[in-house]
């Protein structure tokens, strides 16, 4: 129970929303311990050279955007080229890679000679399954990484392997990731990183919690959801547009609210420069994520002005009718 609207976000959000930090630390030991023991493949002569300088957490644990709670973690696993080239002229989302002088590559090899990102997921998957730390574990392959689901744990990694890229003609550098179809495609995770990080210096540390907080009312399941991609990508882009934002995170929150609203049905542009529009949603879910965003936001902004005028018990029942049982009552 809260007496006042600030209170019952603080306890709303570390009960609620935000990762527990025990959790947090247990995640990064297991994680670091997963690499060392992926670090011991390089040591057999039928794997891949790997190579760690090019070893990347990315998605939203590592951007510290998840919300709770943690159900995966992502790593890329990098693969030293040993003279494997590749086409920088291909589609991002169509990339060759022409194998090298490493036996694991030549036997992942196509009839062409280019390196099957499938046989390179299979041959990643086959070596974890031999882990002793998680012989008890699922080891499965997705289209584009091999997850790892933990007995003993709540969360599950999704390990991509990779190359990097020299730099293009653009200037710029690439991971090559599998594409889900055989081949690989460009991403490039730091600048959506390095894009979090900006923001929260610009807005002194306001960008995290608001991003986790829409999260969490993403994901209540009333209606049709976002990607967590793409929702993260518009708040971003709310930060990256404002030169100023509420102090107040709930204030914040409707502010997000209504910016989802006016611009759900409009391009929004990959973090990355690679993609281009990843709003891909069908018209219907545009509709219904309008509706949604739209009423919540006006019902943050009644909360809001109940607050002002003094009626806590009110403001209290709106955010609770927004958020869900999970979030205080009043008294």
């Amino acid at each position: 129970m809260a007496r006042t609207v600030n209170g019952a976000f603080d306890e709303f959000r570390r009960e609620h929303v935000d990762l527990d930090p025990d959790v947090v630390l247990a995640a990064r030991a297991s994680r670091d311990n997963l690499l060392e023991n992926i670090k011991e493949f390089d040591d057999k002569g039928n794997f891949f050279d790997l190579c760690q300088d090019f070893d990347l957490h990315f998605g939203s644990f590592s951007r510290k955007t998840k919300c709770r709670e943690l159900d995966d973690i992502d790593l890329m696993i990098g693969i030293a080229a040993c003279e494997a080239t590749y086409n920088s002229g291909d589609n991002y989302a169509n990339v060759h890679i022409y194998v090298g002088n490493n036996r694991a590559q030549r036997e992942c090899a196509n009839a062409d000679g280019t390196l099957n990102s499938t046989l390179v997921l299979n041959r990643f998957k086959k070596e974890l399954e031999k882990l002793r730390d998680y012989s008890r574990s699922e080891v499965k392959r997705d289209h584009e990484a091999i997850n790892l689901n933990l007995i003993s744990r709540d969360w599950a990694f999704d390990i991509v392997p990779c190359f990097h890229t020299v730099k293009e003609i653009d200037g710029r550098d690439y991971y090559l990731i599998p594409n889900g179809k055989g081949d690989w495609k460009k991403t490039e995770p730091r600048i959506e990183q390095n894009r979090v990080i900006q923001l929260s210096k610009k807005h002194n540390g306001k960008v995290r919690d608001t991003i986790r907080l829409v999260k969490y009312w993403n994901k209540r399941g009333r209606m049709p959801t976002m990607t967590s991609y793409v929702l993260e990508t518009m708040i971003l882009d709310y930060f990256e547009r404002e030169s100023v934002v509420a102090n107040r995170i709930c204030e914040r929150f409707v502010n997000v609210l209504e910016y989802i609203a006016n611009h759900i049905y409009g391009y929004v542009a990959d973090s990355k420069n690679i993609e281009g529009n990843i709003n891909n949603l069908e018209a219907i879910e545009k509709n219904k994520l309008f509706s949604r965003a739209k009423n919540d936001c006006i019902k943050g902004y009644n909360a809001l002005q109940s607050e002002r005028a003094g009626d806590l018990k009110k403001a209290i029942n709106l955010w609770s009718d927004i958020f869900g049982n999970d979030f205080p009552t009043y008294g």
